[in-house]
């Protein structure tokens, strides 16, 4: 049986992608790295935590020791590298964690595989030759579009955030590596994911918490930046493709054609309580949309084009908007207390 370590596994994706990989994968074990942050909360891995094939590690990427300590205790033979700073408005109020744990948490975790798997420039070390490093990203790196066009793996990068800036520079990283070592590496650029266990902060769960405690549900702007969306379970599965199927130094843009504007996820999000837990008033709760100052250096639309994942690995989203939205707001409506 192999070791494979995923990082930052108690977060958002990590969270769902761990319960869906044990299950599917029984030749593996699980070894989750997470710093436990306020983003990280075990609580989403509560049904992984007496697996036999999973392991949590509580520490930092940025611990060099504590990665080579666990690269060669655990023979670690692949890496799903979720472990990032993500709130954009986190960043732009205090850009250093962002830097520090975007940029040199994967310079640490880079080089602990590449030691543990490589003996040089070009040369593996035998056993090794499938070990693979995979690195999730995300499409901010690419900037902002107009009203027409998508991002395709070759689009320029301009980033317009910290975050995005040192997403970016993560990306940069893992490339490097694999055209000057050679070291096996992919990288996947995704869409605004949702789903269950996200994270409170973000813009859907706001908007369910919000209405459901008769809270004004703040909007940025005039609340029409678009976003393409995508369904947790169906990147998690994208993600896999990659890594198994995908090819070397590659980059796969992973995306769920389905775009959005901010008052259309409001509007989805309320019409969906209002059937499934009316309001006490009587009201919609559309009735609590409040428009709010915009986010500094918001970017207007972002569009994924997956042609790239959908042709070549043969991987499609599985969920449209619709029914991957009911089934996130019957999730909170179960599993948050509000």
């Amino acid at each position: 049986m192999q070791a494979i370590l995923v990082t930052g596994g108690a977060g958002f994706i990590g969270a769902n992608f761990i319960p869906y990989f044990l299950e599917s994968f029984p030749q593996y074990e699980i070894i989750n790295l997470d710093k436990l942050t306020y983003a990280g909360n075990l609580d989403n891995l509560k049904e992984c935590a007496a697996h036999p094939r999973y392991r949590f590690v509580q520490g930092d990427i940025c611990d060099a020791i504590l990665l080579e300590k666990l690269f060669l205790q655990h023979d670690i033979r692949g890496v799903f590298h979720f472990a990032a700073e993500s709130h954009v408005d986190n960043s732009i109020a205090g850009p250093w964690p962002f830097v520090k744990t975007n940029i040199e948490g994967t310079f640490r975790l880079l080089e602990a595989a590449r030691k543990h798997w490589m003996n040089g420039p070009g040369e593996v070390k035998p056993g090794y030759e499938n070990a693979r490093f995979h690195h999730i990203s995300t499409d901010e790196v690419y900037g902002s579009l107009g009203e027409t066009g998508y991002f395709l793996e070759t689009t320029a990068y301009a980033p317009n955030s910290p975050y995005s800036a040192s997403k970016a520079s993560s990306d940069f990283l893992v490339r490097a590596y694999h055209h000057t070592y050679g070291m096996n590496v992919t990288t996947s650029n995704c869409s605004n994911n949702y789903g269950p266990k996200q994270h409170d902060e973000k813009l859907i769960p706001t908007i369910i918490r919000k209405a459901l405690t008769g809270q004004p549900i703040p909007i940025y702007g005039d609340g029409k930046n678009v976003r393409d969306w995508l369904y947790v379970l169906d990147h998690c599965k994208g993600i896999v493709r990659v890594w198994q199927q995908g090819r070397a130094g590659e980059t796969y843009n992973i995306g769920g054609r389905n775009e959005r504007n901010n008052l259309q996820i409001v509007d989805t999000i309320c019409t969906l309580l209002d059937q499934l837990r009316p309001a006490w008033n009587g009201k919609s709760y559309k009735s609590l949309v409040t428009f709010v100052k915009d986010r500094a250096g918001h970017d207007r639309r972002y569009a994924i084009d997956a042609t790239k994942l959908e042709t070549e690995l043969g991987w499609h989203a599985e969920e449209s908007f619709e029914t991957g939205m009911k089934k996130t707001v019957q999730w909170y409506l179960e599993n948050r207390h509000v």
